[in-house]
């Protein structure tokens, strides 16, 4: 029996979130062009619905497509180079990440959450506190983060066995 590690849990966990996200988001998109021009009545949610889900589903997808290596990434340098050279270098960029992610989505989007909780803001229309809108740049943060280690370790492991 194959034995299914943290980071295969992380991923089933997150593409089902993306698949449920993106299929509520279609449903939402499709309620509203139909309340604006079948029944001439448009709901007033479904806008503001629609942007914040978008919002999820990019931020989700990010982290996710962070976890499976395939972003968009200028790897010339990468390419050329092999054994621990190459290690290094991933290593290096991995680190990278980790700082931005670390700094701008995990520390200053807990800030944003943290802020917009303690103003007490709501969405225009919805009435939703922002503070939970909000709440996905930190939890994408910490995704990619565990990503990023990930890989890192997977490197480290790679290393040592060679």
């Amino acid at each position: 029996m194959k034995k299914i590690t943290l980071k295969q849990s992380v991923d089933k966990v997150v593409s089902s979130a993306l698949i449920i996200l993106m299929g509520l988001m279609v449903i939402n998109v499709t309620w509203q062009v139909l309340s604006r021009y079948i029944f001439q009545n448009p709901a007033s949610f479904t806008d503001e619905l629609s942007r914040y889900m978008l919002v999820w589903l990019g931020m989700l997808g990010a982290a996710y497509v962070a976890g499976q290596d395939q972003h968009l990434a200028i790897d010339i340098v990468l390419r050329k180079l092999e054994g621990k050279a190459k290690a290094n270098l991933q290593i290096l960029i991995n680190s990278l990440v980790i700082i931005f992610v670390v700094a701008v989505m995990i520390l200053g989007g807990s800030n944003l959450v943290y802020i917009t909780f303690i103003l007490e803001q709501k969405s225009a229309t919805l009435q939703v506190p922002l503070a939970y809108i909000y709440t996905i740049i930190p939890v994408s943060g910490l995704l990619v983060l565990f990503y990023q280690l990930s890989q890192i370790f997977d490197i480290l492991k790679t290393q040592k066995t060679a």
